[in-house]
């Protein structure tokens, strides 16, 4: 009884830690909205008043719309693009034995520890030596890159859950290896694969570094945000985007680990 007692007690300081370390890395992000409303262009307490024409601002500027519509066919292209591709390697890896198969992952993971700094530059050298031009399309290369080691790490918990019999029943049933894929493996990992087009997208949609070395003329809405700090003006409406950008960026990726916490659990309720 005592230990499961001691086991039951609150670890108090991993409690302290934890609500410290929330509260350094969301209460500035908090400050954001709140100044989103504030009726001057300064941020500064005491706040001067309360008013909603920084939104009518941001809601009315057309090169802003322009580089969210950028941001977001760049981020369509490169998550379903990276999902594709994350799908294939995912089920490679852990549906065969492959010779080789942890070197080769290895490598496909490395976009994951390096500096994306250096991954940019690298890029654009090797884009300008090939003579390609820069544009939206050099930008979701890029995107896809970062985004398929996520791609993959998602989905390889989803297919490694589910019970690898139903597949083999489908193929004694007479179903080829896409009927098989489409009609068994499709639909048991389909929360995996909502969660990787997710995490991907936002993912792409935030990333700033990898678009200012390869965007061109072209802006993303990360470096139209980046190019509108220079004018004091502009910044609350810069605030009132990024507020908008941060809520819809929590839902998104809530509602991605709530889909990938449910491709764990699927599989194991299926196989009971």
């Amino acid at each position: 009884m005592s230990k499961l007692a001691h086991l039951q007690r609150p670890n108090r300081p991993l409690m302290i830690y934890a609500i410290v370390y929330l509260a350094f890395l969301y209460l500035p992000v908090a400050l954001l909205p709140m100044f989103s409303f504030n009726d001057s262009i300064y941020i500064r307490f005491p706040l001067e008043g309360f008013t909603t024409k920084w939104y009518a601002e941001m809601f009315g500027d057309r090169q802003m719309h322009a580089a969210l519509r950028n941001s977001i066919q760049v981020g369509v292209i490169a998550s379903v693009t990276a999902t594709i591709l994350g799908i294939f390697g995912a089920k490679a890896v852990t549906r065969f034995r492959i010779k080789g198969v942890k070197p080769v992952l290895g490598v496909i993971m490395l976009p994951l520890v390096i500096p994306p700094i250096i991954m940019g530059v690298a890029l654009l050298i090797l884009l300008t030596q090939a003579d390609i031009k820069l544009s939206l399309w050099t930008v979701t290369m890029g995107h896809i890159l970062i985004c398929v080691p996520f791609s993959i790490v998602t989905l390889m918990a989803s297919f490694e859950g589910f019970d690898k019999s139903m597949e083999e029943a489908a193929a004694d049933l007479g179903d080829n290896a896409w009927w098989t894929f489409w009609r068994v493996t499709f639909p048991m990992v389909f929360p995996g694969i909502l969660a990787s087009l997710l995490l991907c997208f936002t993912i792409s949609f935030d990333e700033f570094i990898m678009a200012f070395f390869l965007a061109g003329t072209e802006q993303t809405l990360p470096i139209f945000i980046y190019s509108q700090l220079r004018f004091p003006q502009k910044l609350p409406g810069v605030l009132a985007l990024g507020a908008c950008i941060i809520t819809v960026t929590f839902v998104v990726v809530f509602l991605a680990q709530w889909l990938r916490g449910r491709s764990f659990g699927t599989p194991q309720a299926g196989g009971e």
